[in-house]
């Protein structure tokens, strides 16, 4: 009798199962149909009947049936004004990071304490003033890993540019010498400068430089040498 009911009980589960993954094949399918949305994984969301939905496009809610979807916000205002979609993209940053190992362009501080990833341009302002200050950020035992994020997307002349750093000889001058307004000389091979841009969109990356620290928080625009660290200090 218990054996029985035990099997009953494991049919049932594996049926539930099987249903829910139908309807998350069918939403995936539906949104990538109608929207060109890949949905990599669906969660089941803090709030009761939505659904969390990991894309490539970054984080949406939906309805249980996927009738509505839902682009924004979702906050906990029980636990204190809680921003649970950002502690949702703060683990895929610290987690999606990990793919790009070895694939950025690392200034290394010699007595290292903590380690950004940036995601950068060579036209930007404000990513060639942090870089004019690496040594200062190295010094203050902050290393940084720059990851390519081109403003004009995948189709630009920076795109094209940045490829030709990450496959140069000695990434780390050829970078430094175009953030300096030095021509880039075309390079091909193998790199990862297309994942690290769209990796970027998906994690809420609209803008350079945008620096993710080791938690997963997402910082956006320039930060002075003394400014990161007192950020830092404070993880």
């Amino acid at each position: 009798m218990i054996k029985k009911l035990i099997f009953s009980l494991f049919v049932m589960l594996v049926s539930h199962q099987s249903l829910a993954d139908d309807k998350d094949a069918a939403l995936k399918s539906f949104l990538l149909t109608n929207l060109g949305m890949q949905v990599q994984q669906i969660n089941d969301a803090p709030v009761a009947g939505l659904k969390e939905l990991i894309t490539d496009k970054g984080v949406f809610y939906s309805s249980a049936d996927g009738k509505y979807l839902i682009h924004g916000r979702l906050f906990n205002l029980n636990d204190g004004l809680v921003n649970e979609t950002e502690k949702t993209l703060a683990h895929l940053r610290q987690q999606g990071l990990k793919d790009f190992d070895g694939a950025t362009i690392r200034f290394a501080a010699e007595n290292e304490k903590y380690r950004i990833s940036v995601f950068t341009d060579i036209t930007c302002g404000y990513c060639r003033k942090l870089h004019s200050q690496i040594a200062q950020y190295n010094k203050l035992g902050i290393t940084v890993d720059y990851l390519a994020f081109p403003r004009g997307g995948l189709n630009s002349k920076t795109y094209d540019d940045l490829v030709s750093i990450w496959c140069a000889a000695d990434p780390k001058e050829a970078l430094t010498e175009a953030k300096a307004g030095e021509n880039v000389t075309a390079k091909t091979c193998d790199n990862k400068v297309r994942s690290e841009y769209e990796f970027a969109v998906q994690v809420g990356v609209n803008a350079t430089p945008s620096i993710i620290l080791p938690d997963g928080t997402l910082v956006p625009g320039y930060q002075t040498p003394a400014q990161m660290l007192a950020v830092l200090n404070e993880l």
